[in-house]
Parts: C-alpha cells; structure tokens; sequence
C-alpha cells in the first residue's frame, strides 16, 4: 500500500509548481462544471440564482486562504490593492481583463475547428453564449441595481458594460422612448482580421443568439432585430447593428 504523503513529499519543485498552476485550473472548471449541471439538471434561471449565491462564498474563502499565504491584505472582500489604484489604473486593468476575456474565447474557438472544423466550433461557439449572455446580463443588473423592467434606459446602460464595451467601439441611435439602434462601430476581431486581409467572419448566426438573450434577461418585453450583421454586407462605419424595441 503507497504511503501518498511521501509521494507528494518526493516531488521536486518543479512538479510542485505545475500542480499549483493546475490546481486553480481544476478549480475553475470544477465551478463550471457545476454551474452546468446546476443549469442541467435545475434549469438556467435557478442556476443563476444559485450561482449568485455560492460566488461570494467561494470567492471569499479562496481569496482569504491565499492572502494568508502569499500576504496580501483583504478589504471589503478584494485585494487591499485594488482600493489604492487611480481611475485611469483601473479602467486600464478592466480593458485588459476584456482582452483576456475575448483571447479565452478564441482560443477556444479555434482549437475546436481546428480538431473538428468550422461548423461544430460555430455550433458550440452559438451554444455556449445562450449560457453566457444571459449570465452577462444577469451579472449587470445586479452591479448597476437595474430593475427588472428596466426598458430602453436600462438595456443602454447595461450595453456599455459588457466585455465587449471595454475594448470594442460601440454606438447608439435613439429611434424614440421605446426604440433603439445599437451599432458596433470598431469590432475587435474584425479589425484584426481586416488588416490581415480576411474576409469579415460570419458573426450573424452568434450574434442572433447573444443579443436576443441579453436584451430579454435585461426586459422579458424587448424585441431584437438584426439590422445587419456579417456575413451581410455593411457599412465602413460598422460592422454589426441591432434594433431593440419594448413592445
């Protein structure tokens, strides 16, 4: 019978190192795996609910474990550095968490076409923000205190803080009270592939599913229509635009 302490003891530093990075990689998607089957098994409202709930104490306990290790201070439930960050500091590191944020997503958009192909990384890509939109959505209301019929005023607050405001260019046209066209002027990915000389990548297909899922969780009584969308043909001053009207 192994004595497992003594395997763990016999470990040499580097091998320590690399179960300590994948450690926080298990733990993270462990959360998700659960949040998932949560989702699965009790539907996708409940499991946001349930989420809410179990992110401040899990949060909570790993964060304050860690900076008793590594001997940082906690306050008001953050890193004590946080709090001593300029306003230009901080909308700097919000910038680059959506950078990160929109590299994760591609990163895992290409591995799967690269082992299975353009259609089921596409299928996968539109499953996966039927989950992810409405979550988005949920996570800023709740950050804002946006009521839950909120109407036009509250779906443009929430546009403006998504991942995607913080390192895309957006815009928006006020049709009257009830109506609005949002426009994403400057898309990240697009630009990167335009200087490359690509094509636009056909987004409309996600986009019928990301903007619909939000702008409902945001207000069950807003109607989404695509005003255009790639693989469509648009304008050089955008590249994808969405009506949202209160019916």
């Amino acid at each position: 019978m192994s004595d497992m302490n003594k395997i763990i003891d016999e470990a040499d530093d580097s091998l320590l190192t690399n179960m300590t990075i994948d450690a926080f990689r298990r733990t993270m998607v462990h959360y998700g795996y659960w949040l998932a089957q949560v989702e699965n098994q009790l539907g996708i409202e409940k499991a946001m609910e349930v989420e809410a709930e179990v992110w401040g104490a899990s949060f909570g306990n790993q964060l304050n474990r860690l900076s008793k290790i590594f001997g940082f201070e906690v306050k008001d439930g953050v890193p004590a550095h946080l709090h001593t960050l300029s306003r230009n500091e901080r909308v700097d590191l919000l910038k680059n968490l959506g950078v990160n944020w929109l590299a994760n997503d591609g990163i895992w958009f290409q591995a799967v076409e690269k082992k299975y192909g353009m259609n089921d990384a596409k299928r996968c890509n539109d499953s996966c923000w039927t989950r992810y939109s409405p979550f988005e959505a949920e996570r800023i209301k709740e950050l804002l205190g946006l009521p839950e019929k909120g109407g036009i005023p509250a779906l443009k607050k929430a546009l403006a803080f998504r991942m995607y405001a913080l390192i895309n260019k957006q815009s928006i046209e006020d049709v009257d009270e009830n109506c609005i066209i949002f426009r994403m002027n400057e898309c990240r990915v697009q630009l990167a592939r335009k200087r490359k000389g690509m094509e636009d990548y056909p987004c409309k297909s996600v986009g019928l599913v990301e903007y619909p899922y939000f702008a409902r969780t945001i207000d069950s009584r807003i109607v989404t229509e695509c005003v255009g969308c790639p693989p469509d043909e648009h304008p050089e001053e955008w590249f994808c635009a969405w009506k949202f009207t209160v019916e």
